[in-house]
């Protein structure tokens, strides 16, 4: 990690802001029309579309995409005693934290006889995609399944590309059988995406999209959710980053594991350090140096770490101003006073606080939710939970009674606003002659 040591001090406003800048993502007109034609020949051809897309992609030839009741059974047994364990742990912990997210109706009686409720409704069909590129990942179907099992969403469809053998990964399939997904299909990539917006002859579509993937699946769910009408994606999705603050007490070991945890998942992933500290930055600096040699993605982390960025900061409430400036997908605390800072940091996905709260925790066991705003989103989206799986809808019922003793304050702004139509729904009824049903 030889990067020049950044004095944020020393940096004019524009140059600030050019040391925050994200790795550009490929939005190339390429991209953009390589999508649109897979979104259209799927959209006009259905599944001919994806055996096709499949070979052509995955490199292999399928006869058919579904996942049966009986593959779900054999990965169970294929699996080793500690491999089910610790997907069962992880399976509890998220599902721990989820169900505490669940949400009761709210009814206010805002002025006599008049009663507003505040309803959450399962969405009623959900798409959840699950990239399968270098290797399997059951923990993101946990990360959405647990949800979806819990808001009682009435469908629940599950894509991942298939290996070389046309299969899904063992371990796939037993944490989908854990969130009791019994639809599940062997597709992936943008075709997976315009398959469950558009439907086929074997899928039928969903309301929304969840999940991570390349830049083809992100292309694609923005496509579709600007094509399809009533349908969504959770958020935009952008490459893996993770910001860390940390003073001079630190340990330089734990920070440098800590970076290379997110710059191993791909070349344009992200890894920032704000320090107040030069010798702790200058002793992350060799530490990563020597942990990424023992990677098995090494490669892939060195060219994360190109982009990286190791800023000098004059304090930690200065490294606060960066941090919410630049708003990372993760965000790790290692210093005396964290719970300090936690209270003036505002923009993250998900904030790890202390030395033995590893980003790779959230990844995994902790509970918490790993689908998380990137590229700066974490100023206005949340994190995934529970109300990402729900609709909130309004109901009021209010009585004569109720209606006379609010229908002043509504005449007046009808006036107002020159509606005379809303005016006389609500003056007919408050009219002597007419009778109440």
């Amino acid at each position: 990690m030889k990067n020049k040591i950044i004095d944020w001090q020393l940096l004019s406003k524009s140059e600030q802001n050019s040391a925050l800048e994200r790795p550009a993502i490929a939005e190339s007109g390429v991209l953009s029309q390589q999508v649109e034609n897979i979104l259209t020949h799927v959209r006009k051809n259905g599944d001919e579309a994806l055996f096709d897309l499949t070979e052509k992609f995955d490199g292999v030839k399928l006869t058919t995409f579904i996942v049966t009741p009986e593959q779900k059974a054999t990965a169970k047994k294929a699996l080793s005693a500690k491999r089910l364990q610790a997907i069962e742990t992880a399976y509890g912990q998220i599902k721990r934290f989820h169900q505490a997210q669940i949400s009761e109706d709210i009814t206010v009686e805002t002025a006599p006889g008049v009663r507003c409720t505040l309803k959450t409704e399962a969405i009623e069909s959900v798409g959840l995609y699950i990239p399968a590129g270098s290797a399997p990942l059951p923990s993101t179907v946990l990360m959405l399944g647990v949800p979806s099992q819990l808001a009682n969403c009435l469908r629940t469809v599950l894509v991942c590309p298939p290996n070389k053998n046309g299969k899904l990964a063992d371990e796939i399939l037993v944490a989908a059988d854990l969130c009791e997904i019994d639809e599940i299909y062997t597709v992936g990539g943008a075709q997976a995406c315009a398959a469950m917006a558009f439907g086929t002859e074997t899928i039928k579509p969903v309301n929304k999209i969840f999940g991570p993937g390349n830049k083809y699946v992100t292309e694609a769910k923005k496509q579709l959710s600007q094509q399809v009408n009533g349908f969504a994606i959770d958020m935009p999705a952008g490459p893996s980053e993770v910001l860390v603050i940390a003073d001079k007490n630190a340990n330089a070991e734990f920070i440098a594991a800590d970076l290379l945890s997110q710059a191993e998942h791909g070349p344009d992933s992200q890894v920032i350090l704000l320090s107040d500290s030069i010798k702790l930055i200058t002793a992350v600096q060799s530490a990563v140096e020597n942990q990424v040699a023992l990677l098995s993605r090494a490669e892939i982390a060195r060219k994360a770490l190109v982009q990286s960025r190791l800023i000098l900061v004059k304090d930690l409430t200065q490294a606060v101003e960066v941090s919410n400036l630049y708003a990372p997908e993760h965000l790790i605390i290692q210093s005396e006073n964290t719970h300090d800072l936690l209270k003036t940091l505002r923009n993250a996905g998900s904030i790890f606080v202390g030395a033995y709260t590893p980003e790779s925790a959230g990844d995994y066991a902790s509970g918490t939710n790993h689908v998380l705003p990137t590229y700066g989103y974490s100023k206005v989206i949340s994190s995934l939970s529970l109300a990402d799986f729900s609709r909130r809808f309004t109901v009021q019922e209010i009585t004569k009674q109720g209606l006379s003793n609010i229908a002043e304050c509504i005449t007046e702004l009808t006036d107002a606003e020159g509606l005379d139509g809303h005016k006389r729904a609500v003056t007919i009824r408050l009219e002597e002659n007419i009778v109440e049903a």
